[in-house]
């Protein structure tokens, strides 16, 4: 992932209820959500939750399908995992033991 990549996709994430939501679809895997279940977990109005959405799938962390008159929206975990991959790739000083220590639960 290149800088300004890194940049827009942090950008995106900095922001109390894009983060609600992006953490919501994680935790759903490969399921998908619409903007009212979305909406309503965050305790956000869905016309919000819907702009919030855009603003993560302009940045490539959300995908979305439309069906009939719903839209679902997935996490895009190939993007998230560059954007982690960025953030690690020059961590530690390729120290192991220091590494180790970012495990994810």
């Amino acid at each position: 992932m290149k800088l300004n990549k890194a940049v827009k996709t942090l950008s995106a994430l900095a922001h109390e209820g894009r983060l609600s939501l992006m953490r919501r679809l994680i935790q759903a895997g490969p399921e998908s959500l619409t903007a009212g279940e979305l909406a309503q977990f965050s305790n956000i109005s869905p016309t919000t939750a819907s702009g919030q959405l855009l603003v993560l799938a302009n940045a490539d962390l959300v995908t979305s399908q439309r069906q009939g008159r719903h839209i679902f929206y997935y996490a895009n975990f190939r993007q998230f995992g560059q954007l982690t991959n960025f953030l690690t790739e020059d961590c530690c000083a390729g120290r192991q033991d220091l590494l180790s220590t970012l495990k994810v639960k």
